[in-house]
């Protein structure tokens, strides 16, 4: 077994030296299967090995005790657990960030709407117009009310369920964000409010 096991070793690590392959099975050593370097199998099995039953059995395989019950279920699939540590929570690719700005840029894409269709202000006066403020504590209050769920352990995919799930939220974000942006962007080169 220890020859095998370092000619087969000598067989992966040397690559394409010659090496003596009358006691191994290679297919090398077939005429019609030229290659230019050899190539082995190695065995990683544990344990002794299995006979069949057909041949004639030795004193090992008679010692091994014979199971007629089937082997136990595997056990069912665990759910992984929820990571409520604050750093991997608002990592770039956390559950939070994008929530948190999709849900920031569907309040704000509604609200710059609605005011600049009540006072008729655009983007950028509603923000020197004492909107920032608004911002600030609406971003405090929407970040604060994410952020509690997830460190319960609570997902945002648990809970979805029918109409409203997980996934329209976060199109629904990205999309509010774009129109965000949009509508800011248009009332610039415009030079006034969209409406």
């Amino acid at each position: 077994m220890a020859t095998a096991s370092f000619n087969m070793q000598t067989v992966f690590a040397g690559g394409t030296r010659k090496i003596n392959t009358n006691n191994l099975f290679f297919a090398g050593n077939f005429p019609n299967l030229k290659r230019n370097f050899p190539v082995g199998v190695r065995c990683m099995a544990e344990g002794e090995p299995m006979k069949d039953e057909s041949t004639p059995s030795t004193s090992a395989a008679q010692s091994l005790p014979k199971s007629s019950s089937p082997p136990p279920p595997p056990p069912p699939p665990t759910t992984p657990k929820v990571n409520t540590k604050f750093s991997d929570l608002l990592a770039f690719s956390g559950p939070a960030p994008e929530r948190i700005n999709g849900r920031l840029a569907m309040v704000g894409f509604v609200a710059a709407l609605a005011v600049e269709l009540s006072k008729g202000e655009n983007v950028f006066a509603q923000i020197s117009d004492d909107g920032v403020s608004w911002f600030l504590g609406t971003t405090a209050i929407l970040t604060l009310a994410s952020l509690v769920p997830l460190f319960q352990g609570i997902t945002a995919e648990s809970k979805s369920k029918g109409f409203m799930t997980s996934n329209a939220e976060l199109w629904n974000g990205r999309f509010a964000m774009l129109g965000l942006v949009a509508l800011a962007f248009t009332e610039f080169v415009k030079g006034g409010t969209l409406i």
